[in-house]
Parts: C-alpha cells; structure tokens; sequence
C-alpha cells in the first residue's frame, strides 16, 4: 500500500474524490431537504389550531424533527390527535404530504375507502 492511500482523505489526489459534491449531488439534497422543511410545515399547519399540552408536546416534538424519519415516527400520534370530525381537510393534507416523502406509506390494495 503506497503513502498516497494512507493519507487522510483531504490528502488524497483529486482523482480519488471524483463524483463527491457534484452538482446534481447538491441540487438533490436541496430538493430532499426542501421536501422534509414542507412536509415539516405541513405536520405543523396540521395541528395549529389543536388546544392543550399533547398539541404543544406533538409541536415540539415536530419543531425539533431533525430528519424525515423523525416526522415518520411522529405520525400515528398526530392522526391521533386529530379529531376525525372537523379536521379532515388537515387529515388529508397531512396524508398527502406524507405520501409525497414516503410515496410507499400506504399500500395499494385495490380497494377504496368508505369515508
């Protein structure tokens, strides 16, 4: 093994970091984290207007969402919060929005709701 390869990765010819921060690479992590920031918003815009100290925790907890799988977790505790009657354009947006980040979180079973 030759000095070059031992080196610190800093170190190394530019030829052994071809492909790292490309700008295809870059404008995906833009547009990965402008997906989680709008999925964020939307968790957020969902239970805006849910009274008490679960609303509070749940908005917290989302205001601190480092990660999309963070906002994953989250999930089953906001539909949960979300009363069924009176909150169904917030249900919907929030399942949209859902989907757009995670597009297999439902299973597609051929069969439509009932509601």
């Amino acid at each position: 093994m030759s000095d070059e390869r031992a080196g610190p990765r800093h170190h190394l010819p530019r030829s052994a970091l071809s492909g790292v921060g490309t700008p295809e690479d870059r404008q995906a992590r833009i547009a990965a984290r402008r997906a989680f920031v709008n999925l964020k918003q939307t968790y957020l815009l969902a239970i805006d207007a849910l009274p008490g100290p679960r609303a509070e925790w749940l908005r917290f907890q989302i205001r601190h969402a480092a990660e999309p799988a963070d906002l994953w977790l989250l999930r089953a505790a906001v539909f949960e919060a979300l009363p069924r009657q009176g909150y169904r354009t917030e249900r919907d947006t929030l399942q949209r929005g859902i989907a757009s980040v995670f597009p297999t979180s439902h299973a597609n079973s051929g069969f439509a709701p009932l509601f």
